[in-house]
């Protein structure tokens, strides 16, 4: 199964950047008829990973993929699934 991974630990103070490469990768997802996109907030205090939920959570977002999938094992890891 194809993926993306997106890993926002270079990144994670700087809230304007964070968005736009959210709305790449889901839109490299959709392009490229990708599966599943790997988001990588980190554990850390948890501000980050509400972030990324609550950006996955806007209704035109949400029309985008199938569904979001909190990894169980690893906190600091989110699967957003598509369907193509």
């Amino acid at each position: 199964m194809a993926k993306l991974k997106l890993d926002l630990h270079d990144i994670y103070n700087k809230g304007d950047k964070i968005d736009t490469e959210l709305k790449r990768v889901m839109q490299e997802a959709i392009d490229k008829k990708i599966a599943m996109v790997e988001i990588i907030p980190g554990k850390g205090s948890g501000a980050l990973k509400k972030k990324v939920l609550r950006f996955l959570d806007q209704k035109h977002v949400r029309a985008m993929y199938h569904r979001v999938e909190k990894d169980d094992k690893n906190f600091g890891r989110i699967f957003v699934h598509f369907r193509h």
